[in-house]
């Protein structure tokens, strides 16, 4: 007997069990925004930033507490076609450590469908879309903390300011949009004097194990050779990955 392969078979099908079904993306259930407990989780919680659609899609949840994933949207229509918002409620995740000295928190938001950089970019799209901020403070143990920075994903690599001109906070809350950017032909995040809105936030601690593995595990991307380049931002190692090339200090 090929005992490698049996092994081999049983791991992957423990790994297909464990991982949830893919599930219409209007049908994802949200967690609910618990209360904080942790430093951590009361500042994620008091510097949430906001965000206005200005084009595509609004955010959607990605994952729910069994661990079922969105399936998206095929790229088709308009871009906010079947994506103005979902009846469950909505959904952004963080993810927080230090860094430097300095503590990062990681916001992302799950869009449905998208567009990438791409020839012709008024035709075309993809399936799943993701975007983030990282909102830098001194300390978050502090009652009286400081927003030292925001860096954010933009068409091209990273944008950031250090700190945010006051027009784009509302008191702890940097304001942001989701639009499209007609230049490079993609959607992306940038600063805004205009209000936005809150989504349920969950962190990735308190995200049930279901769903941190299927976030983890999930490949976002369906594009031709990846050229969307599409990953979740929390994910184990794209996170590290994120502060570290992001760092605007």
């Amino acid at each position: 007997m090929n005992y490698r392969a049996v092994l081999i078979a049983a791991i992957a099908s423990l790994a297909a069990g464990v991982q949830g079904q893919v599930i219409g993306h209007n049908q994802v259930r949200p967690f609910p925004e618990p209360e904080p407990v942790t430093f951590s989780q009361k500042a994620a919680v008091k510097y949430k930033p906001q965000l206005k659609i200005e084009d595509g899609c609004h955010p959607y949840p990605a994952v729910q507490k069994d661990g079922s994933i969105s399936g998206g949207l095929k790229w088709s229509g308009p871009q906010d076609g079947e994506c103005t918002g979902s009846k469950l409620g909505s959904q952004i995740y963080a993810r927080s450590k230090w860094v430097n000295d300095v503590w990062a928190t990681v916001y992302a938001w799950y869009f449905p469908k998208g567009r990438g950089v791409m020839p012709v970019p008024l035709l075309f799209g993809h399936r799943h879309n993701w975007e983030y901020a990282i909102v830098w403070i001194d300390n978050p143990e502090l009652e009286n903390t400081t927003i030292l920075g925001v860096s954010m994903s933009a068409s091209v690599g990273y944008a950031s300011q250090t700190p945010p001109d006051a027009k784009y906070v509302d008191g702890n809350s940097v304001k942001l949009e989701y639009y499209y950017n007609h230049f490079l032909g993609s959607t992306s995040v940038q600063l805004t004097e205009d209000s936005g809105e809150y989504q349920d936030l969950i962190t990735w601690d308190e995200l049930s194990k279901l769903a941190q593995y299927s976030l983890n595990h999930t490949d976002w991307d369906e594009t031709l050779f990846n050229l969307a380049g599409l990953r979740m931002p929390l994910k184990d190692g794209v996170f590290e990955e994120l502060l570290n090339k992001a760092w605007p200090f």
